[in-house]
């Protein structure tokens, strides 16, 4: 159980996409209301009650909007995908769904005011959004995690890779002959100073990775794996790379399809291996269809 529960989990969205579940977690919720009308709501006597039960459908998309949007902007580290796992996101969920219910209940006391209610309470209400959301969280997030597993373990293995693996000497020596007939690629990155910079063959490139205001630049050098530090964003290095095959496939990573050996898959999408696993390289979803012809025209 605590092994599934630590599968990693696909956590990034655009915002539109997050802004689509919330209005659509909000439009359930109130039509919920509207038509079962359960808690008593039945047997409201008040004026404008349809527009009143539609404020706790408004309620839960604005609670929603916030926890899924405003939180992981916020805090990216602790909703970072690297760390994102199954049991994380069904804890993130239900913790929503326990705070709709806080603030669909000071709602509630908003609407009563003075005449106040003798519900459930706080304690009730709490204990029962609880009780009747974990089952249904758990089996939709377990549902998805299998569903998204599937698909990218599936469609991985059919992808199609002829690269240069650092086990296989043979097609090493093979490159090593195809450098030394031809004219080498030499790629120039240069930093934001317009100072430093790295000149290095395109063929020896494996990856570059972004983190914060750097770039840090993986690549073979006399048979030895280097990786220098560039002060640049990746988006600006990539700007400078006008090769074949060396493309952005993640918001913090450029890799060289080249010398990917093998792609695999898991819920979050796939993974690119290069030097025998040694590194592995994710695919943010966003990249799939670009990455997927690059691999193809190899």
């Amino acid at each position: 159980m605590f092994r599934f529960l630590n599968q990693p989990y696909p956590s990034e969205d655009s915002p539109g996409r997050e802004l689509q579940k919330a209005a659509f977690i909000g439009l359930f919720v109130g039509l919920f209301l509207w038509v079962f009308q359960p808690f008593g709501i039945n047997n409201w006597d008040t004026p404008n009650k349809d527009l009143k039960i539609a404020g706790f459908g408004a309620v839960t998309f604005i609670v929603t909007a916030f926890n899924f949007i405003v939180w992981r902007r916020l805090f990216p580290k602790p909703f970072s995908e690297e760390r994102w796992t199954v049991g994380r996101e069904i804890i993130f969920v239900i913790a929503n769904i326990l705070l709709i219910a806080i603030t669909n209940q000071f709602y509630l006391g908003t609407l009563l005011g003075a005449t106040g209610h003798r519900g459930i309470g706080w304690f009730g209400t709490i204990l029962i959004t609880f009780s009747v959301g974990i089952f249904p969280v758990v089996g939709l997030v377990s549902l998805n995690y299998i569903r998204q597993l599937k698909k990218y373990s599936q469609a991985a293995a059919k992808l199609p890779i002829h690269s240069v693996s650092a086990d296989d000497q043979l097609v090493e020596k093979e490159l090593e002959a195809e450098v030394i007939r031809q004219p080498a690629h030499l790629l120039t990155l240069v930093a934001d100073n317009e100072k430093d910079n790295l000149i290095l063959s395109a063929n020896d490139l494996l990856y570059i990775e972004s983190s914060d205001n750097y770039c840090t630049v993986v690549y073979f050098k006399k048979d030895q794996i280097v990786k220098p530090l560039l002060r640049s964003s990746l988006s600006r290095l990539e700007k400078q790379i006008a090769q074949l095959h060396i493309v952005r496939c993640h918001r913090s990573y450029v890799v060289n399809l080249n010398r990917v050996e093998r792609v695999t898959g898991n819920a979050q999408g796939y993974k690119l291996h290069i030097l025998g696993g040694q590194f592995q390289i994710p695919v943010a979803r966003q990249y799939n269809e670009t990455l997927v012809a690059e691999l193809k025209a190899l």
